[in-house]
């Protein structure tokens, strides 16, 4: 993949302060299409299926305290 090859020697050739800023960038970036997922995921009932094991396990004492 072209593209992901300039982007590896474009962060490579970053400074340390550059670089601290990028990762702080790439961090928020991240955590936002992360969040849009589960979004997307829960809206489409996605996780319906785990969110109701879960519950079952918490009604039958099959959970703890974290």
């Amino acid at each position: 993949m072209k593209t992901m090859e300039q982007i590896r020697k474009a962060v490579e050739l970053l400074s340390a302060r550059e670089l601290a800023r990028f990762r702080a960038w790439f961090e928020v970036f991240d955590a936002r299409r992360f969040d849009a997922a589960i979004e997307r995921d829960a809206g489409a009932g996605r996780l319906d299926a785990l969110a109701e094991e879960a519950i079952v396990h918490y009604r039958t004492g099959q959970s703890r305290d974290l």
